[in-house]
């Protein structure tokens, strides 16, 4: 079966990060955390905490020759701090980051063909840091409905396409299924079809609306656990959301919603 995990960033709020992994590995979960440059990674270290996955870049972007270069450089070094925490998955996204660790909004527009082949040849040198490094980049899907307007390759299906396309170990697409139903849905689907193609390296969940824990909007989590055990997936699905109250009740539907009798 699958390993649960949770996004310390969005969890324990009141609480310094290192408490927060604390916590989260304290109720049972593998702890996620974003830009590794905010938090004092000794600190976490320390921490009985396992990390199943952190931010794999500083700065940087998939399409332009100054910002991969840059996205490839701090790749680098967050391989480095990945192995400091031995965190064994390092995140990206089809644009950089903002002073909050999260996706900016670049004002490109839909992708062209050029920023296509700008981005497979960027993954694809990135999967070699990876393959060497024995770890593994995972690609996320975005909203830009809601939360990410203008991102480039920010749907599932641009986003799979990619790293279908690149084809290699080191890269494997992080599914977020909060960011699919907004821009896509049919999220039972796309879990079989990427599991199929073997290019799920994570799966992040939240409901929708609100990106809260699962059971406090309209996906069917449960049902897409039981897809999960039907297909056999034995990776890890982590909980990105905020909590709609209490941060130990939030885990607990969560563990609820995906644990299966």
């Amino acid at each position: 079966m699958y390993t649960l995990a949770a996004c310390a960033e969005m969890l324990f709020l009141d609480l310094p990060m290192d408490e927060r992994v604390r916590r989260i590995h304290d109720a049972g979960f593998q702890a996620e955390i974003w830009d590794w440059t905010r938090h004092d990674l000794d600190a976490l270290a320390r921490t009985p905490a396992e990390f199943s996955s952190m931010t794999g870049y500083i700065r940087g972007s998939l399409t332009d020759e100054e910002g991969a270069a840059e996205l490839l450089r701090t790749a680098e070094e967050s391989i480095r701090a990945a192995e400091q925490l031995g965190c064994p998955r390092l995140n990206l996204h089809g644009t950089g980051l903002d002073d909050k660790g999260l996706p900016v909004t670049p004002a490109t527009g839909d992708p062209t063909g050029p920023m296509w082949i700008a981005a497979h040849h960027t993954l694809t040198r990135l999967a070699d840091l990876a393959e060497s490094a024995g770890v593994v980049f995972t690609l996320e899907n975005l909203n830009t409905a809601v939360d990410h307007p203008g991102v480039p390759f920010a749907t599932a299906a641009d986003t799979l396409a990619l790293v279908q396309a690149v084809d290699r170990p080191g890269l494997r697409m992080n599914l977020d299924l909060y960011h699919a139903q907004i821009g896509e849905g049919n999220l039972i689907e796309l879990v079989r079809k990427a599991h199929a193609l073997n290019l799920i390296g994570e799966i992040q969940v939240a409901d929708v609306p609100g990106r809260r824990e699962p059971g406090t909007g309209e996906i069917n989590y449960p049902a897409v656990a039981r897809v999960l055990k039907e297909i056999g997936y034995e990776g890890t699905v982590a909980m990105e959301a905020w909590a709609s109250g209490d941060s130990e009740l939030a885990l607990e539907r969560f563990g609820s919603a995906f644990t299966l009798s």
